[in-house]
């Protein structure tokens, strides 16, 4: 009998979450920086503000991510987190830009828009392993990611030039492209039904009960893949909250332009997403995986040394792909610990570990700025020594035991 053809039409609309998503933390991460930086506030002190989003993603999301498990409702398990979280982020990101110049303005909006994105996100990726068999995922996480990774180039690119020509701009437009896509979602994904329903006193496990159910487990790999997961976004994030500052700085150009620039890694990215999930099922989940790591290390390496934007643009492109074949698949690899009954909290035990790292990663990388007396060139040392101990940690996991597909 032979197997059933992939499901490419379902798996492009639900894209359309990802999309939504990815279309918010560029513009965020890349544009609030410098008005937080405008107020006079130390590089570590925008760190720390910048890491407020993961701060709360630690306890919402896996508590969230469980809680949409044994949600029911005449919408399905997911729906109505995205139908809550969407517009109350939606509302706050638009008012960041009118606020900029009060602190306890913006960071009331910024505190309002992580909440918001917080509500949604895990249930949206929840999805993947909702509507997709252990061996399609990686191939559908590629997909998935090439919509993401659309998202991220559309807010880069255009972010940058929507800002140039008013500050508000970028935000006011990618709010609203956000919950076009999260729509689309709504009324478009048909959720599998469950059967037998679940007793609202059931106790529901938090992400201290996921992780001790790893850590109970002779085998090792998961607790190594969740370290490699955490190092490896350590180096990312940090780079990614501090890029448009040391565009300005360190390269002498525009925060709009340092905001483009970052359109090569999203692009490359995008060109990557759909082959690194091929790659991945015919080569295995981990040697694809290690060989991402390693091409971002040079990636990281080189651009510590490179001055030239051109130069630096076709850095940032090699790092995209690389940056591809190691996201699309870990997400996968995650699952595989978690069984078919689990995928939800799963989901928010990968983005406990994320955001555990995205909160290192920038108040560790501003701290050290401060240090060495606004050094931001340090930025790409300080991630290539994170994504290089991710490589050693990933060496570690056996992918026999948490898959390989």
């Amino acid at each position: 009998m032979s197997n059933p053809p992939f499901p490419w039409r379902k798996t492009f609309i639900l894209g359309f979450g990802f999309f939504g998503i990815s279309i918010v933390w560029p513009i965020f991460n890349s544009l609030i920086p410098p008005f937080l930086a405008d107020l006079g506030l130390s590089t570590l002190v925008v760190g720390f503000i910048l890491t407020w989003d993961n701060i709360l993603n630690m306890f919402l999301q896996p508590w969230i991510g469980a809680r949409s498990d044994r949600t029911r409702s005449r919408f399905g398990r997911r729906k109505p987190w995205l139908m809550l979280g969407a517009p109350l982020a939606a509302v706050f990101f638009m008012l960041v830009p009118f606020v900029r110049e009060n602190f306890v303005l913006i960071a009331l909006a910024i505190l309002g828009t992580n909440i918001g994105m917080a509500l949604f996100r895990s249930p949206t990726v929840a999805y993947l392993g909702d509507l997709f068999k252990p061996g399609e995922r990686s191939k559908a996480n590629g997909v998935i990611n090439l919509m993401g990774g659309l998202g991220g180039a559309a807010a880069l690119f255009g972010g940058g030039a929507l800002y140039k020509l008013g500050v508000p701009l970028p935000f006011i437009v990618g709010a609203g492209v956000m919950l076009i896509a999260i729509v689309i979602v709504i009324i478009a994904v048909r959720e599998p039904e469950y059967e037998a329903p679940v007793m609202v006193s059931e106790k529901q496990p938090g992400v201290l009960d996921n992780l001790r159910e790893v850590a109970r487990r002779s085998d090792r790999s998961g607790l190594f893949l969740l370290g490699a997961i955490f190092a490896w976004f350590v180096g990312w994030n940090a780079m990614e909250a501090f890029f448009t500052l040391y565009a300005r700085d360190v390269l002498g150009i525009s925060e709009g332009t340092g905001t483009q620039m970052l359109t090569a890694f999203a692009a490359a990215l995008i060109l990557f997403a759909i082959p690194s999930g091929l790659i991945a099922t015919k080569i295995g989940r981990k040697p694809t995986i290690l060989t991402g790591l390693a091409g971002m290390v040079i990636g990281l390496i080189a651009g510590f040394f490179v001055r030239n934007p051109t130069v630096l643009l076709i850095v940032l492109a090699g790092m995209g792909g690389c940056w591809a074949l190691v996201n699309i698949n870990s997400l996968p690899m995650v699952y595989d610990l978690g069984g078919e009954q689990h995928i939800g909290a799963f989901t928010g035990l990968y983005y406990f570990a994320s955001s555990a790292a995205a909160i290192t990663g920038p108040i560790a990388a501003g701290g050290l700025i401060d240090l060495l007396g606004k050094n931001y060139t340090v930025l790409w040392i300080f991630s290539a020594i994170f994504i290089g101990l991710a490589a050693v940690l990933m060496l570690r996991v056996q992918p026999e035991k948490t898959g390989s597909a």
